[in-house]
């Protein structure tokens, strides 16, 4: 198998796109000033939270208010033949938002309406550029809540887009799950509807779940209807620490495979730990940590959680934190949240370089604990956080862009991560998707006679191969 090519040396081969001034005067023409090609303007949405940092800006910003101000701002750059990348809040890991090909930026973040609430049937419809706290925000009166939690404040429609998941994954699912429909602006400037407000469906090809995961390459998504779920009754959450490891992902596997309902289990390695306490001030233990949540009745919870402690104990689990009120759940919820940034903080001018596979629940420690061994082994400085409970973990390489080399390594490792999880029957990619790097362990999950399939997907809905290219695969 060959070593990953660093993303830096990719760049130069993709040839930009000629984006006309005619282009640019039509779209001035029909924004206004919510047409924007300021440098500032252009460089904020040209890049992300990804380690690419030497691509060039789009041309041009749309700040859409409407579906129809984004099925016209579509149908001109189709006119044009012109790439469109749909932008969100900007936290893509993966390169998503980025234009390779040149292009314009539509920006969908003044496009955050809840457009209906339906307590009833347990649903909502949205806007793209909702993000995930300020509808539950709005909808905290009704006794609901949207459990997709992917850590950043993201926008549904990004989120939708990469098909994310997050901190509840375990109890509640991923976007897959949760999105019953979509409005969206295919690649003709046209707006269809995919999916109902029903449960189910048998109704065709399932179109809403094809364009959920497609991450711009299909489509600009404009509405998203979505589940919603009753508040439980009563919540607890729990910090527990652990003498390895080891010992904390054998627990996280035992509750599994035992059937616990429990909500939320994170792990965060000693080196987070000790990133975070640094970044918040806070005092944990630094050693490995489970963080874990419970939904249910009150009786309900407090057996899950009795259950629970024993099960860590058996593992040498200890120093177990109690927290009960939405204050302290808060509290320790928000370090976990910020491993990311604790992270990028604790090496001034860095970036981290993420993974981001997912295993099955009995390869889990297998997995996780070689690849620990691995980055220990490196040299590189790194945190460790995971959605465990759902056999998905993320390791982040701190790297100094300005060192080739240092990115070279952080590639190698991840390139090693990756192969290893594949191995198990796992995947390159359990909630941030491909975007522009993963592309080649894409080719090496799925098979070129898949990835091939979804070209031909791409061809017929998008022939003019305009919407978001360069993503997911190269055509």
């Amino acid at each position: 198998m060959n070593a990953p090519v660093p993303a830096a040396q990719l760049l130069p081969e993709v040839r930009l796109r000629n984006v006309p001034q005619a282009l640019i005067d039509a779209l001035k023409g029909r924004f206004g000033e919510r047409c924007s090609t300021a440098l500032a303007v252009r460089e904020q949405h040209g890049r992300d939270e990804s380690a690419y940092t030497t691509v060039p800006p789009p041309s041009a910003v749309v700040f859409a208010e409407s579906t129809q101000d984004v099925a016209d701002a579509v149908r001109l750059a189709s006119q044009y033949e012109v790439p469109v990348i749909p932008f969100g809040v900007g936290s893509s890991l993966e390169g998503h938002l980025l234009a390779i090909q040149g292009g314009i930026s539509i920006d969908v973040s003044r496009m955050n309406q809840v457009l209906a609430v339906n307590p009833e049937d347990l649903t909502v419809t949205v806007q793209p550029g909702v993000t995930r706290k300020q509808l539950n925000e709005e909808i905290k009166s009704t006794g609901l809540f949207f459990p997709i939690d992917p850590g950043a404040d993201a926008s549904l429609g990004g989120m939708s887009a990469t098909r994310a998941s997050g901190t509840n994954a375990v109890r509640y699912g991923t976007m897959r799950e949760n999105v019953l429909g979509l409005e969206v602006v295919t690649a003709s400037g046209e707006v269809i509807r995919t999916g109902t407000r029903a449960k189910k469906s048998s109704a065709g090809y399932d179109l809403t779940r094809l364009f959920v995961g497609s991450e711009g390459t299909l489509g600009v998504m404009t509405e998203i209807t979505l589940k919603l779920y009753p508040l439980p009754e009563a919540i607890s959450a729990a910090i527990c620490s652990f003498p390895s490891i080891e010992a904390a992902v054998r627990t996280t596997i035992q509750i599994i495979q035992m059937g616990i309902p429990i909500a939320r289990v994170e792990l965060i390695d000693a080196h987070t730990v000790r990133m975070v306490n640094a970044y918040a001030k806070l005092g944990l233990r630094q050693e490995p940590m489970l963080l874990m949540e419970f939904h249910g009745s009150p009786a309900g919870v407090q057996e899950q959680a009795e259950t629970v402690q024993e099960i860590a104990r058996e593992h040498g689990g200890q120093a177990f934190e109690w927290a009960v009120t939405p204050e302290e759940r808060t509290r320790l919820w928000t370090a976990r949240h910020n491993a990311y940034f604790a992270a990028i903080q604790s090496k001034p001018g860095c970036r981290a370089i993420s993974t981001d596979t997912c295993v099955p629940i009995s390869r889990l420690a297998d997995c996780l604990l070689d690849s620990v061994a691995e980055a220990d082994a490196s040299g590189i400085p790194y945190f460790l956080v995971g959605h465990v409970g759902d056999g998905n973990f993320h390791f982040g390489y701190l790297i100094d862009p300005a060192q080739p080399e240092e990115y070279a390594k952080a590639e190698e490792l991840n390139h090693a991560l990756v192969h290893r999880a594949l191995k198990l029957g796992g995947t390159c990619t359990g909630e941030h998707g491909v975007g522009m790097h993963k592309m080649d362990f894409l080719r090496e999950e799925a098979g070129a006679g898949a990835v091939d399939m979804m070209r031909t997907i791409k061809r017929a809905l998008d022939p003019k191969n305009i919407m978001n290219p360069g993503k997911i695969f190269a055509l």
